[in-house]
């Protein structure tokens, strides 16, 4: 059968099972992390538990902040798989193969299909692409179908200056751009908006646009891309819209949950972050292309819009620069390409550089590895000025005494292609070995590390799944409590849960989890608090009826 096969049709079979190998495996096995992963998780939990699939929920209450298409998503997922961490990260995965099979084919059609699988590789093969295929968080559905709405305006446009009359690519970019304000919001408009306007002015293009289609644009974006929250509208929720919209502002304008940062935050994440094809880029934005020029000034365009949005606006957070990957990727394949196909080499500062922050990350799992289970606490304490930090390094945790070697196989694999191999078989293994560590890291060494985190916290609350009582985070903010326990409704309605649990009798029995390093002042706040239990950084606390 597979012999039937065109070659193309065997590439891009050869995609998705290295996708579904890469990308689908042990995503079970870790607790979803706060805030974004159970925030969605939990959202689609309740609207299987109360069948209301109309409203976006947390708690049991509408939820603003986020539109409803990716948990819609994830309600499918746990319809199949059950309410569990897989089924919670399963449409990631599934957009990881979808991402790849798009760059592929579209990498194709610019310059064949030698660059659609390079370009695939250098955006699977970086570090937080890679990552993110693994997690529950919006973002990379999101990301997709912005740089998918921006193709095909791409090719509209591409196909209406060779004065071919189709409107169809144009109204399939409004039907995609719908889709991704239905999965994030109207940032969605904004980013697809800024770099369509600047690409048209520096292509001086604006005269392929017809005001006609310009109308139909709209008209498809608004009602894919408003169904929502017209539809609240409709069915008087028109506060959820307003508060929705007023949320979305204040990101911009002040910090959320604490998350700002220098305007150099996201430029250093996405050199660093996404290893290693953000420093094979570096040549990519330095040299002047001689094929598809336009659709490389598309990518630039797109790179620096988002960069310099989401450095502006005051909330500084990993993924929201991650729509960069595109370009970042493409870049990168241009000259991962010139040096597998045309006889190019590696430059001596990308060789550095490559070597610099490969042996970087590298030395992380042993440094872990060496910091939980061999530092002393009062040495740690000379580096570490984080209270709650140190009170989560529990030496119970057993180590296997082997991640270090993830590290030095991602290191011994760098050193020698970058310094002995060339070509074709160096750019594999480049990628092959990045890929492999943050696949090894995933499975050996993250799930020891969520233990110290928040693991103790879960622990204590999944003590009490589907038991009749109440729990609750106490000092710090968490979704945990209503994913990890079934919590299947509100403990007052229209109130202050926190406050009503604290302060008034309740039906069912109290419980708190805290930092340990906030149980001395918690408990002096709260006498009718007592301490039921300690693990790792947090404490279980009990409310007592006298």
């Amino acid at each position: 059968m597979i012999k039937n096969l065109t070659l193309e049709n065997r590439f891009r079979l050869l995609i998705i099972l290295l996708g579904l190998c890469l990308f689908l495996p042990f995503n079970g096995m870790i607790h979803l992390f706060d805030w974004d992963e159970i925030n969605f998780a939990e959202s689609a939990r309740e609207m299987i538990v109360t069948g209301n699939y109309n409203t976006v929920s947390i708690n049991f209450i509408p939820f603003w902040e986020k539109p409803p298409l990716f948990i819609w998503m994830q309600v499918l997922s746990m319809k199949v798989f059950g309410i569990n961490e897989f089924a919670a990260r399963f449409p990631n995965a599934l957009c990881g193969i979808a991402t790849l099979l798009i760059l592929f084919e579209i990498g194709k059609d610019l310059k064949g299909i030698k660059f659609g699988l390079v370009w695939a590789a250098a955006y699977g093969a970086s570090l937080l692409p890679f990552l993110y295929f693994k997690s529950g968080i919006i973002d990379p559905w999101f990301n997709l179908f912005i740089f998918s709405a921006l193709y095909f305006v791409f090719l509209y446009l591409k196909q209406r200056a060779l004065g071919i009359p189709n409107i169809k690519p144009l109204l399939i970019s409004a039907l995609i751009l719908g889709l991704a304000v239905l999965t994030k919001g109207p940032a969605a408009i904004l980013l697809y908006g800024v770099t369509l306007i600047l690409y048209l002015t520096i292509e001086r293009k604006w005269h392929l646009l017809k005001i006609s289609h310009i109308t139909l644009f709209t008209l498809v974006l608004v009602l894919c891309g408003g169904s929502y929250h017209i539809y609240q509208v409709l069915i008087g929720n028109g506060q959820l819209v307003y508060d929705f919209f007023k949320y979305q502002l204040r990101l911009m304008k002040t910090e959320d949950a604490g998350h700002g940062g220098s305007i150099f935050y996201h430029p250093i994440v996405l050199f660093i972050g996404v290893f290693p094809a953000s420093l094979l880029a570096i040549r990519g934005f330095m040299r002047t292309e001689d094929e598809h020029n336009d659709f490389r000034r598309l990518m630039l365009v797109l790179f620096f819009v988002v960069l310099t949005i989401f450095s502006l606006i005051q909330t500084k957070i990993v993924h929201y620069s991650s729509l960069c990957y595109f370009p970042i990727s493409y870049l990168a394949a241009l000259q991962a390409y010139r040096i597998c196909f045309d006889g190019e080499r590696l430059t001596k500062s990308t060789k550095i550089l490559l070597l610099v922050i490969g042996l970087f990350y590298a030395i992380v799992p042993g440094l872990l590895q060496l910091i939980a289970t061999t530092i002393p606490i009062d040495t740690l304490k000379t580096f570490i000025k984080d209270d709650f930090a140190l009170a989560c390094i529990d030496r119970s945790i057993a180590w296997n005494g082997g991640e270090f070697l993830i590290g030095i196989l991602l290191g011994v694999m760098l050193i020698i292609s970058i310094l002995r191999w060339t070509a074709i078989k160096q750019m594999i293994a480049i990628f092959a070995s990045t890929m492999v560590f943050v696949l090894l890291l995933m499975i050996f060494v993250v799930p020891k590390i969520e233990k110290y985190s928040q693991a103790p916290a879960i622990a204590f609350m999944e003590r009490f799944k589907d038991k009749p009582v109440w729990i609750s985070p106490l000092g710090y903010y968490s979704y945990a409590h209503l994913f990890y326990t079934n919590k299947s409704k509100r403990a007052c309605i229209d109130c202050d849960e926190e406050e009503f649990l604290l302060l008034k009798d309740s039906d069912r029995p109290v419980y708190f989890v805290a930092k340990s390093t906030q149980e001395k002042e918690l408990l002096i706040q709260h006498p009718q608090l007592e301490v039921k239990e300690r693990k790792g950084g947090f404490v279980l606390l009990e409310k007592i009826i006298k």
